[in-house]
């Protein structure tokens, strides 16, 4: 901290939401952020939630969703940033980086939380075949009923939110997102050829990605595997005091790389 109270800037990241979720999913971390000294620009993905709108299914290719992190993260205009991605966000801020091939005037270094390498556990991929069975035929309100967890500890005003938030989706992000979480290659190796630091966020339980894939991965990207017990597949969301502190470590080391 500053003389005059301050805190000196040390970064800015941005956030990627994964599948089913939007910008909001990091602000439990932001506070802890803010006081280590990193700003932190959180974003909805085209079609989803507050960016909304509806598009053809062309343009949500993959390539086309990273190519709008790199947009901005030059709209920023504080590079190079620290790009967090979190599950599906992953997946695209994986292939946002090797798309510019991890140009170091961009990245500073780059986390994926809660993904694996390639497509998702079996038991997922069952959930996502039944979901692209009836997009075509249902709306997202009808849909979802039967997408709701049943915590009894989620209050309600964000239960609320979530489903409001599910149905701002354009139909058409969420059956590119689904095809693309069924279908993703492995591209640890073209990752690993870059040369910039990388950390993989492992929260568990988690049945999105087999644990041992995710371990695997972190040692052929020589990542720092940061394990949060008890943080499931949203660490950010039930461990964020936990989450934002390994981060922020990270990051202060990823500075000094």
């Amino acid at each position: 901290m500053a003389p005059d109270g301050s805190v000196p800037h040390r970064g800015t990241v941005v956030m990627v939401p994964g599948f089913m979720g939007s910008k909001e999913d990091f602000l439990p971390m932001l506070p802890l952020l803010g006081r280590a000294g990193y700003r932190v620009v959180a974003i909805d993905g085209r079609g989803q939630h507050e960016t909304g709108g509806r598009h053809p299914l062309a343009s949500y290719a993959r390539g086309e969703l990273s190519r709008d992190i790199a947009a901005v993260v030059e709209a920023v205009g504080d590079g190079p940033i620290h790009l967090l991605g979190h599950s599906y966000g992953a997946l695209l801020a994986r292939v946002a980086v090797i798309q510019t091939q991890g140009d170091p005037a961009l990245w500073r270094s780059l986390t994926l939380m809660n993904f694996g390498p390639a497509e998702v556990s079996d038991h997922q991929c069952e959930r996502l075949r039944l979901l692209l069975s009836v997009l075509g035929s249902m709306p997202l309100e009808d849909i979802w009923p039967f997408l709701e967890g049943r915590e009894s500890s989620v209050p309600d005003e964000v239960r609320t939110f979530m489903r409001d938030r599910w149905i701002a989706n354009d139909p058409s992000h969420v059956k590119a997102a689904a095809e693309q979480l069924l279908t993703e290659s492995d591209l640890t190796e073209g990752l690993s050829a870059l040369r910039l630091p990388k950390a993989v966020v492992s929260g568990s339980p988690d049945l999105t990605w087999p644990p041992d894939g995710v371990r695997k991965m972190a040692l052929a990207l020589s990542a720092r595997l940061i394990t949060v017990p008890e943080g499931g597949h949203s660490p950010n969301v039930h461990r964020p005091d936990e989450t934002a502190a390994a981060l922020a470590e990270f990051w202060d080391s990823s500075t000094h790389h």
